[in-house]
């Protein structure tokens, strides 16, 4: 009796594992028509209607809106989650009022942990360090601060000889 009850309930965990696998972006919030999607670190270009003057952005710890000649905007994922921005034209009526949905990575990410450490790695094709939100505050400002400092030697700045340690 004890058999027969423990392999319908791992029958029914199979089940409802397997309907999960088989939709795995139930879980996801698709974005409305409205919403612009972009990852974060990614930039998306939109094309607006009018002769638009002004932008406000809600939110841009999550998103900035740059304005282009020709009516194009720049949108950029800087954090995890929505935002919305307004398009004003001259006399300050609104033309386009949207939603902004900021998702992670869409890259091959491979994130370690060392007890309450986190470290993430793009791996395409080779793993390599990538600094993304939500990393240790030491990996995360040691990345930056190399990514600095090579940033400097590469233009020639005064920081370049920083690197460098005496003998």
């Amino acid at each position: 009796m004890r058999k027969e009850i423990l392999r319908r309930h791992v029958r029914v965990c199979l089940l409802v594992a397997a309907a999960m696998l088989a939709t795995p972006a139930a879980g996801r919030a698709e974005p409305v028509a409205d919403t612009i999607a972009v990852n974060v670190d990614q930039a998306k270009l939109v094309r607006l209607p009018g002769k638009v003057a002004t932008i406000v952005v809600g939110n841009p710890l999550i998103a900035d809106v740059t304005l282009q000649p020709g009516g194009m905007i720049v949108v950029t994922g800087k954090g995890y989650g929505a935002t919305n921005f307004i398009a004003l034209d001259r006399g300050g009526e609104i033309l386009v009022d949207r939603q902004i949905q900021v998702e992670g990575p869409s890259d091959r990410l491979v994130t370690v942990y060392r007890g309450i450490e986190r470290e993430s790695y793009s791996c395409v094709p080779l793993c390599q360090r990538r600094v993304t939100l939500g990393d240790s505050d030491a990996y995360f400002n040691n990345a930056m601060s190399q990514a600095g400092t090579l940033s400097s030697s590469a233009s020639g700045g005064a920081g370049a000889g920083a690197a460098a340690k005496p003998n």
